[in-house]
């Protein structure tokens, strides 16, 4: 049995998914970021980073997104949510997923937590100015030339597709015209019809 803490509408949704997608028996617990759950002792001392999501496993404590979703992959071969049988392809997969924790979930947080990286109003606000161009410039590169089609790394569907669809939900959000990546936008729509998805988007907006 494992345990997600997650929060709404954020790239915990991504793991919930790939559970989903396992067969795994998991529990939910929701950290309730308006009441700053996230910072409280009891969360702080199963997640130190005050972040979203953390997988709790009966081997230990595991945190953010790449790790978890290999995790899951790896845990539950006879889902093939993952080609962990070939260490090239498996590492493409990690590259996407790595590009999406480190590039595109950064550039989109400067919308809503510019305070990361800067004191000045003016800075933030100049950084919140810049979402559309630097989250555009991601998805561009990704509907261009990441995307394989119809999923991330092409006919097979692995862990990679539920990171993406998770951070491509918040593209009219960070000013980005989704008629720019029309890929990513059929993409988000192909994943809204698996029933692992819609399963966890109604347990996550019902908790």
């Amino acid at each position: 049995m494992f345990t997600l803490y997650y929060a709404p509408h954020t790239c915990a949704l991504a793991s919930h998914i790939a559970l989903e997608d396992a067969g795994a028996a998991y529990e939910l617990k929701r950290i309730d970021f308006g009441k700053t759950e996230q910072r409280s002792p009891d969360y702080l001392a199963i997640n130190p980073k005050a972040r979203v999501p953390t997988l709790i496993t009966p081997r230990g404590v595991l945190s953010e997104t790449p790790a978890i979703l290999a995790f899951i992959a790896q845990s539950f071969p006879k889902a093939r949510l993952a080609p962990i049988e070939d260490p090239f392809a498996f590492a493409e997969v990690q590259a996407f997923n790595s590009y999406l924790c480190s590039t595109v979930h950064v550039a989109h947080a400067h919308r809503m937590r510019g305070y990361r990286w800067a004191d000045d109003p003016t800075a933030i606000v100049a950084m919140q100015k810049k979402i559309p161009q630097s989250v555009g410039a991601c998805f561009d590169l990704i509907d261009r030339q990441m995307l394989r089609g119809p999923w991330v790394m092409g006919e097979a569907y692995t862990i990679a597709d539920p990171y993406l669809f998770t951070i491509a939900q918040w593209l009219e959000a960070d000013g980005v015209d989704p008629s720019r990546v029309a890929r990513v936008v059929e993409h988000r729509r192909r994943m809204l019809g698996r029933p692992s998805v819609k399963k966890a988007i109604a347990e996550e907006l019902a908790c």
